[in-house]
């Protein structure tokens, strides 16, 4: 485990750039990290350094104090030349927390190499070890994204059938009064006959889906559409998505649809708790906080989704990783109450979640950063894909319904890795 105190001296230089090709077109094959929205976002190779947290047996958010000392004290040991001063530059790290706090996989990564764009601004920021020195990561080659092949496909832990059982056990549990939500996941398995590109995921899925956030980090890639926190000097935003329908086959079928999800009472229901959550969560670290009193519709590719856009006020002191450690995990992927949910999730889902639904992002030296949840996403692992998909269970919950809303969150990554 890397632990704060071990944070290496770094000198990092941002330029500005005139460059102005699509971002993903600078990464070469190799570990690439990403995080894209509308054409904007980081990209980034190499490694600089890298903090590895510890697994915990309880949620008391100390892998995040752990994760802010280490961002801290990287910021305080590194000479930074920043002529661009904007959001994303000077030293970065993308990085990614497990959805349960037991288990393993929570990283940080500061990259050699990072190029990002915003607001029609190009810049390229290289990290090394001492002044004068030239990144080896700068100059890896950068070839054409290959395409994946055929695939075999294999149930995950839960076969259609026992997962469509373990809803059913839920919505039992929660009319029995034991919780008011779990959100239960299932995994599915995909093989190439030779190692996956990742750069062929991240240029489909970013094409398909620019209003999500495209990532990519140490291996998990996806597009999720849900925003945990945007954080700009002390102001966060965030997005609250539950409930969820898919996309109608013809304008008419469309706005049929979208009229039942925003009429429907068990996915309002659903969106409530989310809501509340995210009040209770930035109550004590915010001075104000702004949430509608009625969700939005947003339509995306595949599906549509109630949403509520959120924003505060922190108080002084309050940094990125508190806010994060007390939204996570939010309603949208654990359920209410937090402590119930998890230990029901441990219970019925049978597997390790990994990454999936935990947070997922970036960080620079100032604090300012873009963190989504992990969904619509597959950890990569050579050659195996590991895809994953969730549903909020509430009490008027339907296993069949349930099944046809987690195959369709699963179609991201599929239709990804079709050729």
């Amino acid at each position: 485990m890397t632990v704060a105190s071990e944070t290496p001296h770094l000198t990092v230089r941002t330029v500005p750039l005139r460059d102005h090709h699509a971002l993903l077109g600078h990464l070469p094959e190799n570990a690439p990290l990403a995080w894209l929205h509308n054409g904007d976002g980081l990209v980034g190779w190499g490694e600089a350094a890298r903090l590895v947290l510890p697994t915990e047996d309880e949620p008391d958010g100390q892998r995040f104090d752990t994760a802010a000392r280490w961002m801290s004290e990287l910021a305080a040991n590194a000479d930074v030349e920043d002529s661009v001063g904007l959001p994303g530059t000077g030293p970065v790290a993308f990085g990614g927390f497990t959805f349960d706090p037991r288990s393993s996989g929570s990283t940080l990564i500061v990259p050699r190499v990072v190029v990002g764009h915003r607001a029609g601004r190009v810049w390229l920021t290289t990290i090394v070890d001492r002044p004068g020195a030239h990144p080896d990561a700068l100059l890896s080659p950068v070839t054409s994204a290959r395409y994946i092949g055929p695939l075999n496909w294999s149930d995950g832990t839960l076969s259609a059938e026992e997962w469509g059982d373990a809803v059913a056990t839920a919505v039992q549990r929660i009319k029995a009064a034991e919780l008011n939500k779990v959100v239960l996941a299932r995994d599915l398995h995909a093989e190439a006959d030779n190692t996956i590109d990742v750069r062929t995921l991240l240029f489909r899925l970013a094409r398909a889906y620019p209003n999500c956030y495209t990532f990519c980090v140490d291996g998990l890639v996806g597009a999720t559409p849900e925003l945990l926190l945007r954080r700009a000097g002390g102001d966060v935003t965030s997005l609250v998505l539950a409930g969820t329908r898919p996309r109608g086959t013809t304008p008419d079928e469309d706005e049929r649809i979208a009229s039942e999800l925003m009429a429907s009472a068990k996915e309002t229901e659903e969106h409530r708790y989310a809501a509340e959550s995210l009040r209770a969560a930035l109550t004590p670290l915010a001075s104000t906080i702004r949430l509608p009193d009625q969700p939005e519709l947003l339509r995306l590719a595949n599906v549509q989704h109630l949403a509520s856009p959120a924003s505060a006020a922190l108080r002084d002191g309050v940094s990125t990783f508190d806010v994060i450690a007390a939204m996570h995990p939010t309603a949208a992927v654990g359920g209410t109450p937090a402590r119930a949910a998890m230990d029901l999730i441990r219970e019925l889902e049978g597997m390790d979640r990994g990454r999936y639904a935990g947070p997922v992002g970036w960080i620079d030296a100032r604090g300012d950063g873009e963190w989504g949840i992990a969904l619509r996403c597959a950890h990569l692992d050579g050659s195996r894909a590991r895809l994953f998909a969730g549903c909020g269970i509430v009490a008027g919950s339907d296993p069949e319904a349930e099944l046809a809303e987690a195959d369709s969150k699963f179609r991201v990554m599929r239709s990804a890795l079709a050729d």
